[in-house]
């Protein structure tokens, strides 16, 4: 530690490549469900419970479905809206198809997905108490997003040298070159939007995901300025405990329940204790 913070140090190599990131598909019951814990802090409950009554007021599609394609002319819309909110090159030059991966999927219901592309969640909000316009805002922005176009990242390596070479360090990240349909719409991941909610700040030393870690431009010997050395110990983590956007994903994975039954199962383990 003593002679990395005597050091002085220059960006020895950088490396680019570039990727693309393609938009997720639509919700089906198991990803609402999932999305609506992590964005929202909503239990699969009320989540269904708010669905069907958008469903009732002819504002969404059927929320009880393992399908994630959409009707042709729910698409054709869509795409169109893309056109004229964002612009064309937010537009792919074909449609988006997508296809369920559960081996015992059952899809005669198409997607959940706005029944009318053109009531945006600025023009519901007027009509929706609180929770139904954040629910119908999610599936809103995840159809719209699931036709547009994807997200082009430079993943970036840079090296780092000390004068001497005898000490190197390694930065990683990615830059965002084309925003995409991350313009509207990015995923949540499990543990990481289950900690925010509950105030949890990530643990000393805990990996952060190279796409989300921003690094700021650097050409190769560029000088350095040491900021401060932190010498630290990793160990592995046990498993985290489930939240239910992530038994929900498990019991998916598992083939355990349909659709229908996902609320109903994690409901019973809470009246139970488990």
């Amino acid at each position: 530690k003593a002679a990395a913070e005597a050091a002085t140090y220059t960006v020895a190599s950088v490396e680019k490549k570039r990727s693309r990131r393609n938009p997720p598909p639509p919700f089906m019951t198991s990803t609402l469900q999932m999305e609506a814990s992590r964005k929202l802090g909503m239990g699969a409950q009320q989540a269904m419970r708010t669905a069907q009554q958008r469903d009732e007021a002819g504002h969404i599609t059927y929320m009880r479905t393992d399908g994630v394609s959409m009707a042709r002319e729910a698409i054709a819309a869509i795409r169109e809206h893309v056109k004229d909110a964002f612009g064309p090159d937010y537009m792919p030059v074909t449609p988006r198809e997508y296809q369920s991966k559960q081996k015992n999927a059952q899809e005669a219901h198409e997607a959940i997905r706005p029944t009318d592309v053109t009531r945006t969640p600025e023009a519901m909000a007027r009509e929706l108490d609180g929770a139904q316009a954040r629910l119908y805002e999610l599936v809103w922005k995840r159809a719209v997003a699931s036709q547009m176009s994807s997200a082009e990242l430079d993943q970036t390596a840079v090296d780092i040298a000390s004068a001497d070479s005898k000490i190197r360090f390694r930065a990683t990240g990615s830059v965002v070159a084309f925003d995409g349909f991350l313009k509207l719409y990015r995923e949540d991941e499990d543990d990481r939007a289950a900690d925010a909610r509950a105030g949890i700040a990530p643990a000393a030393g805990a990996a952060e995901d190279d796409d989300s870690r921003i690094l700021p431009p650097m050409a190769e010997r560029d000088p350095l300025r040491l900021g401060a050395v932190t010498a630290s110990q990793h160990f592995t983590q046990p498993p985290p405990r489930f939240s239910e956007a992530s038994l929900v994903k498990r019991l998916e994975e598992l083939g355990i329940g349909r659709p229908s039954t996902y609320a109903s199962i994690l409901q019973r383990l809470q009246d139970l204790i488990y």
